[in-house]
């Protein structure tokens, strides 16, 4: 990433606040302030904050869009990340637990595991109970 804009800077300030969110481009833009930056711009900031790392993009489940959750702190590149599919809500395994199921992929399939990029998609207890 070659420099930080005014309008970078807000984005990435708004990820960092909201890291336990994949945030949709719509809910972005309102946590920015639409008079702040275009979505044109959000996209373009997205992608080029994708490029470097500090940004994960993926499917949102509830509908046809991306979400958008920033993973550029050391809290991320530890752990293992679940998401939950109704309400969204990202959460890190703890360590011990990441580090297990990391090497036990390891040892059964020798398929080495990236912990910032992989995700696990289920409910939360939360909404479970409900």
């Amino acid at each position: 990433m070659r420099y930080l804009t005014k309008q970078r800077t807000r984005l990435l300030d708004v990820l960092k606040a909201h890291a336990d969110e994949a945030l949709s481009v719509d809910r972005l833009a309102n946590l920015v302030g639409r008079d702040l930056i275009s979505r044109s711009a959000i996209y373009r900031n997205l992608a080029s904050l994708e490029k470097a790392g500090l940004v994960k993009r993926s499917p949102l489940s509830s509908s046809q869009t991306n979400g958008y959750r920033f993973v550029g702190s050391d809290e991320c590149k530890n752990h293992l990340h679940l998401t939950c599919s109704v309400c969204g809500t990202v959460y890190h395994l703890p360590s011990p637990t990441s580090e297990n199921l990391v090497e036990r992929v390891l040892r059964d399939s020798d398929f080495q595991v990236t912990m910032s990029d992989s995700v696990l998609t289920g409910v939360c207890a939360r909404c479970k109970k409900n």
